[in-house]
């Protein structure tokens, strides 16, 4: 399972060190490759899953959604299941003040917290292909520079032998 260290995490979701932590600390979204268990010390490491939900959560933070009301929904998914099943097959829809999921029947309409109209949504599908995307860049960015960093130390190190014949 690949891992993203919290610094990752913050770069590929645009959550800050304290939102993972705050998020982490109340189990909403926590790191599921490794948690720090309350360890001082210890580095969290979060699971592309973990990436979608921390953009989700950041989304209806964003949307004007209270954190309390992120928090109530999430606890709704979890009990009907829907976290069990993949992510990018929820459908969720906000207006600001309550959460929907749209159902597998067509027009079925859950209400996460129970009142409400339906006025924004948010596609999990879509934001899944954009983490995969970021993923994708930040992968190809970081093997450049792990390449670059290989060159310039053989490239001193042929210096270094030069200097010493």
């Amino acid at each position: 399972m690949q891992g993203y260290t919290a610094e990752q995490t913050c770069r590929l979701t645009n959550c800050t060190p304290h939102q993972l932590r705050y998020w982490d600390k109340m189990s909403l979204v926590r790191p599921s490759v490794q948690g720090t268990g309350g360890r001082p010390g210890v580095r969290r490491i979060y699971a592309f899953r973990d990436l979608v939900a921390l953009r989700v959560v950041r989304s209806l933070v964003d949307n004007g959604m209270s954190l309390q009301r992120v928090r109530r929904a999430w606890e709704y998914l979890r009990r009907q299941g829907d976290m069990e099943r993949h992510l990018s097959d929820v459908k969720l829809v906000t207006d600001g003040v309550s959460i929907y999921e749209i159902g597998a029947a067509e027009g079925e309409v859950l209400d996460a917290l129970r009142g409400g109209q339906m006025a924004f949504f948010i596609e999990i599908e879509q934001i899944t292909r954009e983490v995969e995307d970021d993923v994708t860049r930040f992968e190809l960015d970081r093997d450049q520079f792990l390449n670059f960093l290989r060159r310039v130390e053989s490239d001193v190190s042929e210096e270094l032998a030069a200097g010493d014949g």
